[in-house]
């Protein structure tokens, strides 16, 4: 190789040397090996030579555009070996240091509440029940004792789905299920999701309902009173309950009442809420079962555990508890 292709390749060393990133580095390779390069016009100009010239011309030539690419290949490695050192000390990790512990779950607060219901009512005799989220108008409403020009049937109030189905507004549904397949005496919890069109601080369109219904002969309005005060002082852990029943109306219980509760002392003190719909079966329920009502009473009530877990728990806004945010959830671990 002549003088003069050695200063190409030194000076083609000595540039890409200097490199400091891959982009300058394929600047470079261009002044060399482009189009333009300084190898490229030396193979260009081979044109004007001798067959003999072009023979020796040509290797050492050759030699020179496979020593720069050699010098290219070379640098180029080495800058991603300099990109590599540089990423791994970024994230080095020290060994040395206590590892991090892994989050431990827990049940949301929601579950925590219906397990807590289950278990109070379950240890007093009552059976779980359950049944179908997607429900016929007929479970849901006909049986229920519910007119056909009830608001409640409403689409303003009712999701319905396709086939005339509906997506079950209670789960009152479940109880006339139990009772088409079962006989008096009947003791029962019905715990589950129900979805109605409703959304604030304090109502979701989906949201947990636990109803409960006895029914036996001579099952009267004092054994509500006396089971669901029961109930509501075991489930807060206190005698410090001032509760009420409120004459009201639902079409599938007459009397009806709704049941409120008052703290007599704490953040809530003197403040009356709303806790459940209560009150004697109707016959007509009784009788779309195949129950004699002549001969057999009973009690209903539907609870909202959702609520019952914002006032256990001091949560202001229904929503939180949809919402999945890790932060909220934790507390409940």
């Amino acid at each position: 190789m002549d003088a003069s292709l050695l200063a190409i390749l030194t000076e083609a060393n000595s540039a890409m040397s200097q490199a400091s990133d891959p982009a300058a580095l394929e600047n470079i390779k261009a002044q060399f090996l482009g189009k333009q390069g300084k190898v490229t016009e030396l193979l260009k100009g081979m044109a004007a030579l001798s067959p003999e010239e072009k023979k020796t011309r040509g290797a050492e030539i050759n030699q020179l555009k496979q020593q720069v690419e050699a010098v290219l290949n070379a640098r180029r490695e080495a800058l991603a070996d300099a990109a590599l050192q540089v990423k791994l000390q970024a994230q080095a990790i020290d060994v040395t240091k206590p590892g991090r512990s892994r989050g431990v779950g827990g049940l949301h607060p929601a579950m925590r509440t219906l397990e807590r219901i289950e278990e109070i009512f379950t240890s007093i005799g009552f059976d779980l029940a359950d049944g179908p989220e997607i429900e016929t108008d007929f479970h849901n409403f006909t049986a229920l004792n519910t007119p056909e020009n009830h608001p409640a049937r409403s689409m303003h109030d009712t999701f319905y789905v396709e086939g005339g189905n509906l997506l079950r507004t209670h789960t009152s549904p479940m109880q006339v299920r139990y009772m088409q397949t079962s006989k008096p005496p009947i003791r029962i919890i019905a715990p589950g999701r129900v979805y109605r069109v409703d959304s604030d601080a304090t109502h979701s369109p989906m949201f947990h309902q636990v109803e409960g219904l006895w029914i036996d002969e001579g099952v009267s309005f004092a054994d509500l009173k006396a089971v669901f005060i029961d109930f509501l002082k075991t489930f807060f852990e206190t005698d410090d309950l001032t509760i009420r029943f409120r004459p009201s109306f639902f079409p599938f219980t007459e009397p009806s009442a709704e049941i409120d509760m008052a703290f007599t002392s704490g953040p809530n003190k003197g403040k009356w809420l709303e806790i459940a719909g209560s009150g004697q079966v109707h016959p007509n329920v009784l009788r779309h079962v195949g129950i004699d009502p002549e001969k057999y009473t009973g009690f209903a009530f539907g609870v909202g555990p959702d609520r019952l877990t914002m006032l256990r728990y001091g949560i202001n806004d229904l929503r939180l508890f949809y919402e999945n945010d890790i932060r909220f959830l934790q507390q409940f671990n």
